[in-house]
């Protein structure tokens, strides 16, 4: 928590809702889908066991449309936090759009889109400069290169670090995310009793009791700027 004279710290959990305003589909459909095939073929360990094409296929092209996609106004209200705030941005997405939009304290709890890693060797993660993961792409050490993304299934590396931070933080925000997706949908039982909690997504995601709950039930596009202009003009 912050003592006189510093900078508050504001800890940002951001899901799927967020990137949909940037025309990225979000990861479940009403239906269940996402993009057409379901969950179970394209995102767990034993799906790229099964046919390793069609999930290199699948993320190849998450990949196109996530570097055609743009920042929006909720992810550019985030970094104009940064003026006044130490802002740290924990995000269930896979895409690089906090990045671009400019923030600059981000934990991928999903992995990224635009790395690959060793199937063998957890440890050697590559950045891609282009969008294609092909069947015979090699590590170094000669094992078959797979997304850098965290499949149901997978262990989350990065929780516990993200547990430290929301521990820590003196204003916690929730956006575009409905809260059902653990480990991640649990952090914000991690901000401490007294921190103000926002909570800015139009379907207004349940949240176990607590005390200093405020409900922007927005989209993040008006919700977040109007949140981060208010913070603004408090610090």
């Amino acid at each position: 928590m912050a003592t006189s004279g510093q900078r508050k710290k504001i800890v940002v959990l951001t899901g799927a809702g967020i990137s949909a305003e940037s025309g990225l589909a979000t990861f479940r459909g009403s239906d269940g889908l996402w993009e057409g095939h379901r969950v179970e073929d394209v995102a767990t360990p034993e799906a790229f066991a099964r046919n390793p094409a069609l999930v290199l296929d699948f993320y190849n092209q998450r990949r196109a449309a996530a570097r055609a996609a743009q920042p929006n106004a909720g992810h550019l209200a985030l970094v104009a936090l940064e003026r006044d705030y130490d802002v740290v941005i924990v995000t269930q997405n896979v895409d690089n759009l906090h990045e671009r939009a400019g923030s600059k304290h981000v934990i991928h709890l999903h992995g990224q889109l635009f790395e690959s890693r060793s199937t063998r060797y957890k440890e050697l993660v590559y950045p891609m400069t282009g969008d294609r993961i092909d069947l015979g792409d090699l590590c170094e050490k000669g094992h078959q290169l797979r997304p850098n993304i965290v499949w149901f299934g997978e262990e989350v590396p990065l929780m516990e670090r993200a547990i430290e931070e929301a521990a820590t933080a003196d204003i916690f925000m929730v956006v575009g995310t409905s809260l059902q997706v653990y480990p991640a949908a649990g952090l914000v039982n991690y901000a401490p009793s007294n921190c103000p909690i926002y909570i800015i997504d139009p379907h207004q995601p349940p949240v176990s009791s607590r005390h200093n709950l405020h409900f922007i039930v927005e989209p993040a596009t008006t919700g977040v700027p109007k949140v981060a202009a208010g913070l603004l003009a408090d610090a």
